[in-house]
């Protein structure tokens, strides 16, 4: 056992200690933090370890809020940071991505945009299911099913649902829509990295959702993309017109990159005007199936690599890549267009700041930066940045 004392954090939620001139990275440690740890991985260069015992809390830590993470669940490993710090924390971590990764020496002051509530905003969950057919949120690092509710969830979503049993194997998506309806699907688990589309069987409700943001209705299957947060869309969205208001007057193309089943075509329309036509990609399946009165939107149901070098020349693209990141092929694809303006919204910061210096190396700079804290209790943000040449 060795104690240590918590300085800065880390990418992934871990806090940052020293020891003998290494960096040692402390899950469920927050700055200010004395603890004493346990080391579970030992390099020449950085070690990694877990807390066995908080010696003296940090000004940043409070009870844990999740009685499923209090149980060992790996749902919110934010649970025990002060809600009121977390924001500004995850734009620190963002920043010192961006310095570190995206090479970007003076990156704009983010703004930052806490979204409530931060407990009960998951609007849609998905449970595994052990051999015995229990269903629960996984542990932290295991396959071992928790059957204890999770603050993240919206009230009244999954209680239930953990007391009954489902075919072994299998994943449980819960979901409730914003006509306050219930679907519940038995899936199977998808590869990882992959996103769960095929639904073995409806449980309940009629396992296609409504949504509704940005002033418009959405149909798709329970298992389609869609924000978690109950906030994020519209948030999101509102940003997106926003940033968008100075743009010239002037009709033209836009492209709406992994666009799913749309959010942000509306948004990407208006500010173009009238006469604008938006290429909306994905390669879900969910994303051909939405109609837009009064805009003029063209589906391509393919990945984003292969479709861009086919598509007419965009004035403004909107980009929302998955976990991975956009990637050095898709970048340079786009900045080969020369579109006026790029909207990139990235969930994880290092492959974020990753793209950024592929912008960078394309001759694009960052020109609006924004935290979006829309996973309130875990170490989870989005980002979204403006980017021109």
């Amino acid at each position: 056992m060795t104690d240590l004392e918590i300085t800065r954090m880390a990418h992934g939620g871990e806090g940052i200690a020293e020891l003998d001139g290494r960096v040692v990275f402390v899950r469920g440690a927050y700055p200010g933090d004395v603890v004493r740890v346990r080391l579970t991985q030992d390099k020449k260069r950085f070690a990694r370890a877990e807390v066995t015992e908080v010696l003296t809390p940090g000004p940043l830590r409070v009870e844990q809020a999740c009685p499923a993470a209090a149980a060992g669940a790996g749902c919110c490993d934010f649970g025990d940071l002060n809600p009121e710090a977390e924001t500004g924390l995850k734009a620190d971590i963002l920043l010192s991505q961006l310095t570190r990764l995206g090479r970007v020496s003076e990156p704009p002051a983010p703004e930052l945009h806490p979204l409530p509530p931060v407990r009960g905003w998951r609007t849609r969950v998905r449970l595994g299911v052990d051999k015995q057919g229990r269903a629960g949120f996984r542990a932290h690092g295991s396959h071992e099913i928790i059957s204890v509710p999770c603050t993240q969830v919206v009230p009244g979503l999954v209680d239930d649902l953990l007391d009954r049993t489902y075919t072994p194997g299998a994943e449980i998506v819960a979901v409730r829509d914003s006509a306050g309806q219930r679907h519940v699907v038995e899936t199977r688990r998808a590869p990882r990295g992959r996103r769960v589309e095929n639904v073995q069987q409806v449980l309940e409700g009629s396992g296609t959702v409504t949504e509704h943001a940005d002033g418009h209705t959405f149909h798709f299957p329970a298992t389609g993309f869609w924000q978690a947060h109950v906030a994020a869309p519209d948030a999101y969205t509102t940003l997106v017109r926003e940033w968008l208001a100075d743009l010239p007057a002037g009709e033209g193309v836009g492209w709406d990159l992994y666009g799913g089943v749309g959010l942000f075509v509306p948004a990407l329309a208006s500010a173009l005007g009238d006469g604008a036509v938006i290429h909306s990609v994905d390669y879900s399946t969910s994303a051909r199936n939405q109609e837009f009165d009064g805009h003029r939107v063209e589906w391509h149901n393919t990945l984003v690599e292969k479709a861009i070098g086919s598509l007419p020349a965009p004035r403004v693209v909107v980009l929302d890549p998955p976990r991975t990141g956009a990637g050095d092929e898709v970048v340079a694809g786009v900045a080969k267009q020369n579109p006026e303006r790029v909207i990139h919204v990235g969930c994880d910061p290092a492959t974020f700041s990753r793209d950024a210096a592929a912008w960078g190396e394309a001759g694009y700079r960052l020109t609006r930066l924004a935290v979006l804290n829309a996973f309130p209790g875990t170490h989870h943000f989005e980002v979204m940045a403006q980017l021109s040449r």
